[in-house]
């Protein structure tokens, strides 16, 4: 009987079920996305709904038609964005104060521009459009731009990425590998153990 080492196995064992298992979640997580993607396609046809308090990622209400009242601008960020009319520039987002009516405040998406020169806006009632955000979760894209910028483009569900099947391949891919290579390192050690001259 040829001999096994039972620790390497065991780690590379383990190993290969851990991303199998990667695989078969990532499986999870694309009908769950494709779940959320349906939703989401349908909130524009959905009343208005009050701006999330305190986010959470996997039940935000993305897309949906909201306002907050921007209390006072705390502060400005100018980032990549484009205009409703399809022009590159900054997309002018402002961090609000809401003055404890929406939780800790808020971030709006005030307007676009082909600066990064922020607006003179201090604040005001803004109506608009859940979109997502990586760090805060949410943001407000507003419908009609505060005075000083131009529309932006509305938030769109195609900027969802849903590749989780690509991933579930790409871990399954990986498993196989690991097997594959540990089957030839076997084989390799058993030919060369038995090409050795006896002792």
């Amino acid at each position: 009987m040829r001999p096994i080492p039972i620790f390497a196995s065991i780690v590379v064992a383990l190993a290969v079920a851990t991303m199998i298992g990667l695989g078969f979640w990532q499986l999870q997580r694309q009908v769950q996305k494709e779940a959320w993607i349906a939703q989401y396609s349908k909130a524009a046809d959905l009343p208005e709904t009050a701006y999330p308090l305190v986010p959470a990622k996997d039940k935000a209400p993305l897309f949906r038609k909201s306002r907050i009242m921007c209390v006072r601008v705390e502060s400005w960020q100018a980032v990549a964005g484009k205009s409703y009319a399809g022009k590159a520039g900054f997309a002018h987002i402002a961090r609000c104060d809401t003055g404890g009516a929406e939780g800790p405040g808020a971030l709006v998406a005030a307007g676009w521009s082909n600066r990064p020169t922020n607006p003179d806006w201090k604040g005001g009632m803004i109506t608009g459009v859940i979109a997502p955000d990586n760090k805060a979760i949410v943001r407000l894209v507003a419908d009609q731009p505060v005075q000083g910028l131009e529309r932006l483009a509305a938030p769109s569900i195609a900027a969802i990425s849903n590749n989780h099947f690509l991933y579930a391949i790409q871990w399954f891919f990986f498993a196989t590998a690991a097997a594959v290579i540990y089957g030839f390192a076997l084989r390799r050690r058993w030919l060369d153990r038995s090409a050795a001259p006896p002792a």
